[in-house]
């Protein structure tokens, strides 16, 4: 006897419970980032709200919309806590964004603002701009630090393009930390020889929002928004990226335009927070993957969600900085570098970190 025939397999995919959950993902990933502009708005609630000084919850209010210069409370949160809520959400933002960027751009789960030099490359104009150029105020000397950064990362981009092979993630990743080691040390020998200089640098390099003057943030504002837009023009080439070079050429992309977009609006996101706060650490290592946590590989997620995610740590922990050491304070910059130790030492821990 002959078997029965049996019935002609189908070539689509079963619509099973996991190919449901991806059509369902994006009505929940709307809602997480709705939470997450929440915490977002939370935390800029509390940097207006928490200081080294006690300031009434009327006070706060009122010192947001039509401030009495006779009330002291009102006076410091028009002139002090305001802009320093504006500057965290400015430049959390922008680091947020970039280290997600320069992750996917590179394909290096470690890659942070730190990789191509930026912090480095600002940190050896500002002490320029300090010592040679004798400038004092903060509005002076923090745009050498944009231009520094600009200029490192455009650097860092050109010797790890150099080669057949082009501007690779390994290259990219040796070329950043050549070029760091180079500018650390000629920032180094500046600061030997200059006592004073060293003194004034010291309170930026550590990074910090207090003292940021509100024309500066005006300034700056452009840098972030073109860079943060551009970021998200971006996402999926960047998920297209992540599946190798010959796989995302074969969809169409033109890897080296999607590389060289991303490396500007990396510039212009990174120059513009190492000029509102000075170098922050850690920011855009960790909060990216916290995203991925969330949503997944898809950067059409994961960049908007570091853009919320990141100013909300970064307020948090200006708040903490405010509260541990009263009536002092702690830079954002000392508790950004401790929050985030433990997830890098958790991340490189991971097997399936990508080994240079």
């Amino acid at each position: 006897m002959t078997a029965p025939l049996s019935p002609p397999r189908s070539t689509e995919a079963p619509a099973g419970p996991s190919r449901e959950r991806r059509r369902g993902s994006s009505p929940a990933l709307g809602a997480g980032l709705l939470a997450a502009a929440l915490v977002l708005a939370a935390a800029s609630v509390l940097s207006l709200a928490v200081g080294s000084g006690d300031v009434a919850p009327h006070d706060v209010v009122a010192g947001l919309f039509g401030p009495d210069r006779s009330v002291h409370g009102q006076m410091i949160v028009q002139e002090v806590r305001l802009p320093r809520t504006l500057a965290g959400l400015l430049a959390g933002a922008a680091l947020g964004v970039a280290g997600a960027l320069m992750q996917g751009v590179a394909r290096n789960p470690l890659a942070d603002p730190g990789l191509l030099g930026v912090n480095a490359g600002a940190s050896v104009t500002v002490v320029f701009a300090i010592s040679v150029l004798s400038l004092t105020e903060p509005a002076q000397y923090i745009w050498f630090g944009f231009l520094g950064a600009c200029a490192a990362a455009v650097l860092v981009h050109g010797i790890g393009s150099l080669g057949r092979e082009g501007a690779t993630p390994v290259k990219l990743a040796l070329a950043g930390a050549a070029t760091t080691a180079v500018l650390t040390s000629l920032t180094s020998a500046m600061l030997l020889t200059d006592s004073q200089t060293f003194d004034q640098f010291r309170f930026w390099q550590v990074g910090a929002l207090n003292g940021r003057d509100t024309d500066v943030l005006w300034q700056a504002l452009p840098f972030v928004a073109a860079g943060g837009v551009l970021a998200l023009l971006l996402g999926p080439s960047l998920n297209a990226l992540a599946l190798g070079d010959d796989i995302a050429r074969g969809l169409g992309q033109r890897i080296v335009a999607v590389r060289l977009a991303g490396a500007a609006s990396v510039v212009l996101l990174c120059g513009a927070a190492t000029a509102i706060a000075g170098p922050i650490g850690f920011l855009g290592l960790a909060v990216p993957h916290a995203a991925r946590l969330i949503t997944g590989p898809d950067y059409k997620w994961v960049l908007p969600y570091s853009a919320l995610l990141a100013p909300a740590l970064l307020l948090f922990a200006d708040v903490v900085g405010r509260l541990v050491a009263r009536p002092g304070e702690v830079q954002v910059g000392v508790i950004t570098a401790a929050l985030g130790a433990v997830p890098f030492v958790l991340l490189v821990r991971r097997r399936n970190v990508v080994e240079l």
